[in-house]
């Protein structure tokens, strides 16, 4: 096994791992215990911010490394599932992703409540102030110029500290996902997730997801992010895809750590191909229940695929296209330009819905003479009946007649397992 680096980084966090490591579960909670015990916490109220199931991140281990050091130390002990405008999570999936028997909750964290984000519920929410126009100008380099009003689970607000436990992933709406995102779409309001979401559909998916550092949307995040008045921390952790291990782990505030744990991802979870490919078989792991969350297998592909190329998306057991945004339904997938120039028909939809449909058509051309030209066709060979796939804009397979070993056999395939969590690009 290769020796475990642990150390600080410049601007303060705490890493152990590496790109090239494999932590042992000894390691990540004594890791985690040190963290923990160096923090001002006793006495003190913590909110638990972590993700829903879509995402490979071993939470029994890290929560109980958690809970391990502040239980008996603060006040109260609350974990919120970051749903952003995800389903929520019943009690077998809770069971399940936080790894207690249903019903037994508290004798595996004793103390510890957990919550969904019950996003549709307007008493979430709490304010935390407005963003002027002009300062979202600033931010979003000059493509988008309104105010916002920062709503925020008031959970957070709520306790005397926050901390991130999660892990980080290239993103296709802000470059790298953690830290602060956590906050904002994780339990954010409806206003700055649209706003959110639509600046990076204007920069493109295609364009902004694996991008390191500071992009708009970040910049957008972390300034909503330090109106929250409770203190911020983040435990921030590198998976293996698709399996329990880690590669690394942060800790830190928020911004720090974050980008500490984006580093090592930017190495374990980006992979490059020398020449493009003129089809993607992305077979969709059953973590992802519908095309809202699978489309993660679209995004980590389009950069790699030639113009004219196509991405089946290879889910059976997905029947659904969304469970919680019956508007894509209607208005389906479209390239950005299709919304940005036809505006006046489509800015009363949520502007996280028409994000999602821009990502998951990816990079195209629309106007008035011409139409709709997209550069890459995209397949669904799902369990959504056939009529539901055309009508929103999709190529349809019917997924009883995909043979997945003739595709890996055919030399014109780069078939895709586990997708959704590496991101593929060209050198």
């Amino acid at each position: 096994m290769t020796t475990t680096q642990s150390g600080t980084t410049q601007t303060g966090s705490s890493v152990i791992g590496g790109p090239a490591q494999v932590l042992t579960d000894d390691e990540i909670t004594r890791f985690v215990r040190e963290q923990l015990d160096a923090r001002d916490l006793d006495g003190r109220s913590v909110c638990l911010v972590i993700p829903d199931g879509t995402r490979s991140c071993p939470l029994p281990l890290l929560l109980s490394a958690v809970h391990g050091a502040l239980a008996g130390r603060v006040t109260r002990l609350t974990a919120l599932v970051a749903l952003g405008t995800h389903a929520p999570m019943d009690e077998a999936h809770l069971a399940k992703m936080l790894g207690y028997a249903v019903g037994g909750l508290e004798e595996r964290y004793p103390g510890m409540t957990v919550l969904n984000h019950e996003w549709w519920d307007p008493d979430t929410f709490v304010s935390l102030g407005v963003i002027p126009s002009t300062r979202i100008a600033e931010l979003s380099e000059g493509r988008l110029a309104q105010s916002v009003d920062v709503r925020l689970n008031r959970a957070v607000v709520e306790h005397d500290v926050a901390i991130v436990v999660g892990p980080v992933f290239p993103h296709e709406v802000v470059g790298f996902s953690g830290g602060n995102k956590y906050f904002f779409p994780g339990v954010a309001g409806q206003a700055i997730i649209d706003l959110s979401h639509w600046l990076g559909a204007l920069i493109t998916s295609s364009e902004i997801i694996g991008t390191r550092g500071i992009t708009p949307v970040r910049a957008l995040i972390n300034e909503a992010a330090a109106m929250i008045p409770s203190e911020k921390l983040a435990l921030c952790v590198v998976a293996q895809s698709g399996t329990g291990a880690l590669h690394a782990a942060t800790f830190g505030d928020t911004e720090s750590a974050w980008a500490a744990a984006a580093d090592v991802a930017a190495e374990t979870h980006v992979r490059y191909l020398d020449a493009p490919v003129t089809r993607v078989l992305s077979i969709i792991p059953e973590k992802y229940e519908d095309i809202w969350t699978g489309a993660k297998g679209f995004y980590k592909l389009e950069p790699v695929v030639a113009d004219g190329g196509e991405v089946i998306i290879y889910a059976p057991h997905i029947t659904k296209i969304s469970e919680t945004h019956p508007e894509i339904y209607e208005i389906g997938y479209h390239c950005r330009d299709y919304f940005v120039k036809q505006w006046d028909l489509f800015s009363d939809v949520h502007w996280g819905v028409l994000a999602h449909s821009t990502h998951l058509r990816g990079a195209g051309t629309w106007d008035a003479e011409h139409g709709e030209r997209d550069r890459v066709r995209v397949t669904l060979a799902t369990g959504i009946p056939e009529d539901v796939v055309r009508k929103a804009n999709l190529g349809y397979l019917d997924p009883s007649t995909l043979d997945v070993a003739a595709f890996e056999a055919d030399g014109e395939t780069f078939v895709v397992p586990n997708a959704g969590e590496v991101l593929f690009r060209l050198r």
